[in-house]
């Protein structure tokens, strides 16, 4: 086998950030656009932007190890030229133009444990989901390495699976120009 052929045949380079304290935001960030773009440090800088005047600011958690919410998100994409669109549960998902989406960052609940001792409690979760090579991956940042969803079949089926379950919220990672014309929606 020729070096050519092998390096086709190997699976392409996915980005996939490992969980680290309560950054699962700014690891959905950097896993949704394959890069590392956006540290803690810069996380609690958009939290001070939208919370100039906040003793105690509510974007983030109080002891200082991330937990961000869909705000900081949000700023650091439109930082970017990016916007973040909420995908409405009530929608079909073949309403959803895949194409017109560079990536999805969804927001789950998540169990709470303390080593193996499981907790009754739900904190919430940030997942980065994204194509790679015309394959769709589900990029957690508790996932010891990216899951293969395969096609658009297959991602809209791990949508459907994470929304029946209830408490799931989905945003849709599209450029400034997408997200003006709409056209992340399919209407026919």
């Amino acid at each position: 086998m020729s070096q050519a052929s092998a390096a086709r045949e190997s699976p392409p380079s996915v980005y996939h950030e490992r969980q680290r304290l309560e950054l699962c935001a700014v690891h959905a960030l950097n896993n949704v656009l394959q890069q590392r773009l956006f540290s803690q440090e810069a996380a609690d800088e958009i939290c001070k932007r939208l919370a100039p005047d906040s003793r105690l600011n509510p974007h983030r958690s109080l002891l200082g190890t991330g937990n961000y919410d869909v705000n900081v998100i949000m700023a650091a994409l439109q930082g970017l030229g990016l916007a973040a669109v909420w995908w409405d549960r009530r929608r079909p998902l073949s309403q959803l133009a895949l194409p017109q989406v560079l990536g999805l960052i969804l927001n789950l609940p998540s169990p709470v444990s303390l080593g193996l001792l499981s907790l009754p409690l739900r904190r919430r979760h940030w997942v980065a989901l994204r194509q790679v090579d015309g394959v769709y991956y589900n990029l957690d940042s508790k996932l010891r390495a990216p899951e293969a969803l395969g096609d658009e079949d297959g991602v809209r089926a791990f949508l459907a699976a994470a929304l029946a379950q209830g408490l799931c919220e989905v945003l849709l990672v599209v450029t400034k120009e997408v997200e003006e014309k709409g056209c992340w929606l399919q209407t026919e």
